[in-house]
């Protein structure tokens, strides 16, 4: 098996670690050394594993070792990651849910999280560091960007691209052939009608911004 940290060890790092868990109850893959996290004290034990230190514990760490960053909000993720990248001897892993369902015909980067539940069709491209989380559906020849967070139960259709560090919050809709840009927030159970380029807040059923960013 293969040594992995998470870092973040707040609600959706216990949410990966529960993922890692399903990997290795059908093929044993994952060797869970524990969490990395800035703002809990090393030693704490979180479901079981250890908080074994902040991120100069893995600037220090001489071994190989499999990373996955399970912090939600974009803009953060983006900026441990490149404190981390320079590190040869980190590996960023694409950790995928045994029940998802997605077809051979997917372009993907490294360091994505699919949880349980979602469906990804065909001729799909994914960047690198996204968060696509429980029960979503992402259509045919969709493209996600990097460093994207897709909350529960998000159904994007088909031929809808979506820029760089955008948030699309829980139960939100995006209907085809849409543009949504970089920095961008969608609320949650919204509905995407109309491209969207600005950054900003978007709400509401059609979405609207209602603050910049």
């Amino acid at each position: 098996m293969k040594d992995i940290v998470i870092i973040g060890a707040g609600g959706f790092g216990r949410e990966v670690q529960w993922l890692i868990e399903r990997i290795n109850k059908r093929s044993k893959t994952w060797n869970l050394l524990g969490y990395i996290d800035d703002n809990v004290e090393i030693g704490t034990i979180i479901n079981g594993y250890e908080v074994l230190g902040d991120i100069k514990f893995l600037r220090k760490y001489n071994k190989k070792i499999n990373v996955v960053c399970a912090i939600g909000v974009p803009e953060i993720r983006g900026k441990i990651i490149e404190k981390l990248y320079s590190l040869e001897n980190v590996s960023y892993p694409n950790l995928i849910d045994p029940s998802v369902e997605m077809s051979n015909h997917i372009d993907m980067g490294e360091g994505n999280i699919i949880c349980a539940g979602s469906i990804l069709t065909v001729n799909i491209k994914i960047g690198d560091f996204n968060i696509i989380n429980l029960d979503c559906t992402i259509g045919h020849d969709d493209i996600i960007e990097s460093f994207v967070t897709i909350y529960p139960s998000v159904n994007i259709s088909g031929n809808v691209i979506i820029g760089a560090k955008t948030e699309v919050g829980t139960g939100s809709k995006i209907i085809q052939n849409k543009v949504v840009g970089s920095d961008i927030i969608i609320g949650a159970n919204s509905t995407v009608a109309k491209s969207i380029k600005s950054a900003g807040t978007y709400v509401g059923t059609p979405a609207k911004r209602i603050n910049k960013r």
